[in-house]
């Protein structure tokens, strides 16, 4: 390849990292092609700790309330967090990007591993802002060996994630040493990005034991759109700082010690729990299938008599064994598992022999079962051209099964698909209708594109569709599509999707065991203190870039017995083992309450957030039918005994009931469930009754900065405020 052209180039001196921060955050307006460094202070620190509470903070002081999703002034900013990069305790490579999304028109945050967060760190950088819009194609370069940031030019004209990574590799790496490519991460999207809203951002890392790169992807909210829109067709850092101690952590020896005793539950006890190490998360699919959690065809159903042909042990079979699957150094759980020697059988690169990454289980259930199809084959070949492409596979699961029961319902038509028949199982042209969202020129398939929430609305305007039938079936909140469980026979699970800051999406509560079938929550203020608990144990990850598995998919072997089951569902050796971390690297001296109030500091400052820009209220913590309970006749008499018992709970008789007066009758008695707990969730959290947090509570949590109380005083009204 001839030499890229330089547009843009800024040198600077790398920061080294000291107590896991360097101190300096990189900003770049690609539009302008400006370069600016910003000092961390210590109330920024303190705050905001890292990770997503810097992303979060650098996002609000660029944007302004009226910013649109598409404005030049809105950022993708990437973080990893002070624990990030250190690689004696598993599953610390993970970096946090946040952005204002086209899907929900607000803050959004998703998470990746691999190794693009260390590497930034260790290129000099807590963070990077990625502001503007550039005129053409470029591609962003931070190098800390030639001590420079680049803008260039980009000469590709296939800018889909394997193909731009594959050549950018090449590129930059050392023709003569592949392996020496572990100091390069490449962040990439896709077409897919620029045509649907669903655009995610691809992470590599160079796996030196297939000597190829591999891809993981921050998936959730479009910022893969985002990064298009800007039209950067990557970012790429470079950093041979990599070493142990490269966050220059206080206290190694505590860091070393508690990693080793992690270290040896997994190779223990992992054969015996989750199965991380050889099926990797599809280990929940068969647990999903047998408690009725399993979506299947748009969650109307939990279960489905083909799930065995999608059960982790036919993917344990696909997956390679025997190699060390860490997307981080140091991480034993080794969860990261991938296809290799696939042949393509579809699209633009049939015939091609591939390394694909997963699935994982969201994919696996979302292009799986809740689309009708039992073929794990053609799950991982969706699974590659969703990455290819630069799709979230999970929005575009949920998404093709809403697509899917529209058409069985007769409200989609072959002359509104351009030919396809969209019926669940339907794989071939399911898989089509991916090929062409991806490509970008099928008009329905950009109308799939941008989201079960803007469906809703075309095709009741455009195709006649009756809107109140898809708003019972859409299963999406504040614009962004649910993640793949069934949620409809958990109260609390309810919340742990539709109370959440962003939508829909697993990584603030998953509730469902601890309330439905170990019956541990069985109160309303219970679930509560369970989301409020759970959610900020959740964001800590996000603010020191760890990973969230190694915390409770392997689990001391006494964890059950030594504690009370609510206590023993936060697994309390390992929030301890995060606490004397987070102590070693830093030098503070955290408790166990300190780690929850750093998240409820970022977990508020980020509801105030999506209230400044006009969203964070009680009416846009909506929620569908379907995830309260049945919508159709099937799906009661699919579990009839099951949901008459249900009534009966409830007060009601169902003898001499018609099915739909059945419905109709749960459907009352859970969205009055619904309302009660909103209200206990929202007082445990010191919000209002309108879901806006108190002027009380930010004082309390010492975020309140001027712009952040009056943010609050212009939206709070006091008929919302709760009497004593």
């Amino acid at each position: 390849m001839e030499k890229m052209k330089v547009l843009a180039e800024w040198p600077y001196e790398p920061a080294k990292p000291r107590r896991g921060y360097t101190g300096k955050t990189l900003k770049v307006n690609v539009g302008e092609m400006t370069f600016e460094a910003k000092d961390v202070s210590e109330d920024m620190k303190e705050k905001f700790v890292g990770g997503r509470g810097f992303d979060l903070k650098l996002l609000w002081d660029s944007v302004k309330d009226t910013t649109k999703w598409n404005d030049p002034e809105n950022e993708i900013v990437f973080s990893g967090g002070p624990l990030c990069g250190i690689t004696q305790y598993p599953g610390t490579g993970k970096f946090y990007a946040a952005f204002i999304s086209p899907l929900t028109e607000q803050t959004y945050d998703s998470n990746a591993g691999g190794h693009f967060g260390p590497l930034l760190k260790f290129a000099g950088w807590d963070a990077l802002e990625v502001q503007g819009k550039a005129e053409r194609d470029v591609i962003l370069v931070i190098d800390s060996d030639e001590k420079k940031v680049h803008i260039l030019e980009s000469p590709f004209t296939d800018i889909n994630a394997y193909s731009i990574t594959k050549a950018l590799y090449e590129y930059f790496g050392d023709p003569e040493d592949l392996n020496d490519r572990r100091h390069i991460s490449i962040i990439s999207a896709g077409k897919g990005a620029e045509t649907t809203y669903w655009g995610c951002l691809n992470s590599s890392f160079w796996d030196t034991h297939r000597k190829d790169f591999r891809l993981k992807q921050a998936g959730r909210g479009g910022g893969g759109t985002v990064l298009r829109n800007k039209k950067i067709a990557a970012i790429v850092v470079k950093s041979h700082n990599l070493s142990g101690t490269a966050n220059d952590p206080v206290d190694i020896d505590t860091i070393t010690k508690i990693g080793h005793k992690l270290h040896k539950e997994i190779f223990t006890l992992d054969a015996k729990q989750c199965r991380m190490r050889t099926a990797g998360t599809p280990h929940l699919n068969e647990i999903m299938n047998e408690y009725h959690l399993l979506p299947t065809n748009n969650y109307k159903f939990g279960q489905h008599p083909e799930a065995d042909k999608i059960h982790s042990k036919v993917y344990e079979k696909m997956f390679t064994q025997g190699i060390p699957d860490g997307c981080w150094y140091g991480c034993t759980l080794a969860c990261a598992k991938a296809v290799d020697n696939f042949t393509l059988k579809t699209g633009p690169l049939k015939g091609k022999v591939v390394t694909v990454d997963g699935p994982e289980y969201e994919t696996a259930a979302g292009m799986g079962s809740n689309v009708g199809v039992f073929d794990p084959e053609w799950t991982v070949e969706v699974n590659f051209y969703a990455d290819h492409y630069g799709i979230d596979t999970i929005s575009l699961g949920t998404g093709l099964a809403f697509v899917c029961e529209c058409y069985e319902l007769g409200y989609l038509t072959k002359e509104h698909t351009n030919g396809l028949e969209l019926k669940f199982g339907n794989k071939d042209d399911i898989l089509e209708l991916v090929h062409r969202m991806g490509d970008g020129k099928d008009g329905f398939a950009k109308i799939v594109g941008l989201g079960v929430a803007r469906m809703k609305d075309i095709f009741a305007e455009k195709f006649g569709a009756p809107r109140e039938i898809l708003e019972k079936i859409g299963m999406e909140g504040q614009g962004i599509e649910v993640s793949e469980y069934v949620p409809k026979e958990s109260i609390a699970q309810w919340g742990g999707y539709f109370l959440t800051l962003k939508g829909p999406q697993h990584d603030e509560a998953w509730l469902i065991f601890m309330d439905r079938v170990n019956k541990q929550l069985p109160t309303f203020e219970d679930k509560a203190e369970a989301l409020h608990y759970f959610p900020n144990f959740r964001l800590w990850f996000s603010l020191v870039g760890l990973c969230k598995l190694p915390w409770n998919d392997i689990e001391p072997a006494d964890n059950a017995t030594k504690y009370p089951p609510q206590e023993a569902a936060k697994v309390p050796e390992h929030v301890q083992n995060y606490v004397d971390i987070f102590n070693a690297v830093t030098g503070k001296k955290i408790t166990k309450e300190d780690l929850i109030l750093q998240s409820e500091r970022v977990y508020n400052f980020q509801r105030v957030f999506q209230l400044r820009l006009g969203k964070g209220t009680r009416k846009y913590h909506k929620i569908p039918d379907r995830a309260l309970g049945p919508v159709f006749p099937d799906e009661w008499e699919a579990r009839a005994e099951y949901y008459d018992k249900e009534l009966k709970e409830g007060g009601v008789d169902p003898q001499g009931l018609s099915t739909e007066e059945k419905i109709a009758k749960l459907n009352k008695i859970r969205r009055e469930q619904w309302e009660k707990l909103v209200d206990t969730v929202y007082k445990r959290r010191g919000w209002d009754r309108n879901g806006i947090p108190t002027v009380e509570t930010l004082r309390r949590l010492g975020i309140d900065y001027p712009e952040v109380v009056a943010v609050v005083e212009k939206h709070a009204k006091p008929e919302d405020q709760w009497k004593e």
